[in-house]
């Protein structure tokens, strides 16, 4: 679980509402502080949320670009449907498809960038495979070739049965009592717990399945001859680094490692990532 280290956005950014032909998402909605050359869409991993972004936000705008991180459907403050069948990983690349169409990125010389951490590359993945029209660049960070680790894999099982079988607020005390919130957010995990409360156990039990059997597309998306990023920590419990490292090579992608963090660069070393991803951006 990605832990940022506050819930609240800095000042360039505002928390509203995306509205789309797929419905409503809540976002974080980051502006330079003069005009635009591009725009990044940031999708979030699984059981996280646009929060997760939230140390990026100021730098990146600052490096000129607009930025949007979403929740996504059943994440958070985005309403979910209650049913497994909407979290099917076409109908998430839809969602995608969807808020890029409302981005309102239109006259941007710089176009539309995508980002996906973790479960949201996967998802990115598979929008962009739909239809890459809409993208300039799609970053994958910390989001594997294919199925997450067996350990993972055990993991988001048990998971999902526990929240098929508790409720959320037990589950939730399940899993401090696992994992203590010595890193977590400068509210005591008040607001981590916020947050857990108000994803949708429909949604964490379909995307924990999508993860466990995630065929490898790494071949299709090299085809689409898309500039590609792949980028992580020095560390993964997720996707091994070198298993992350042949996927770059196999997609003729960028390649950034980011010291001392491990599956969450975004939150462990904010300034370092920003610099990476403007880096790319820039260059594409």
């Amino acid at each position: 679980m990605s832990r940022p280290p506050t819930f609240t956005p800095p000042s360039c950014a505002r928390a509203r509402v995306l509205r789309t032909e797929r419905g409503d998402f809540a976002v974080l909605d980051a502006a330079p502080p003069s005009g635009a050359h591009s725009t990044a869409l940031l999708l979030p991993g699984y059981t996280g949320s646009k929060e997760d972004f939230i140390a990026l936000l100021e730098p990146l705008a600052e490096a000129g670009f607009r930025v949007l991180s979403v929740d996504g459907r059943g994440q958070y403050e985005t309403e979910g449907t209650g049913r497994q069948e909407s979290y099917v990983q076409a109908e998430l690349a839809r969602d995608v498809l969807a808020q890029a169409a409302s981005a309102d990125d239109a006259g941007l010389p710089g176009g539309l960038h995508l980002l996906g951490h973790s479960l949201g590359g996967q998802i990115a993945r598979a929008a962009v495979l739909m239809d890459a029209a809409p993208f300039r660049s799609l970053t994958l960070m910390s989001s594997g070739p294919a199925e997450i680790d067996p350990a993972q894999r055990n993991k988001a099982q048990l998971l999902g049965d526990a929240v098929g079988r508790w409720s959320m607020d037990e589950v939730w005390r399940m899993m401090r009592a696992m994992d203590p919130p010595e890193d977590a957010d400068t509210g005591d995990g008040e607001d981590l717990r916020r947050r857990w409360l108000r994803h949708d156990p429909a949604q964490l039990t379909a995307t924990g399945a999508q993860l466990s059997c995630e065929p490898d597309r790494v071949a299709e998306l090299a085809a689409l001859r898309l500039p590609v990023h792949v980028i992580s920590g020095e560390r993964d419990d997720v996707w091994p680094v070198p298993l992350l490292d042949a996927m770059a090579e196999r997609l003729g992608a960028c390649r950034t490692v980011i010291g001392g963090a491990e599956h969450s660069p975004n939150t462990a070393r904010p300034v370092e990532t920003a610099a990476a991803l403007v880096s790319f951006w820039k260059g594409v």
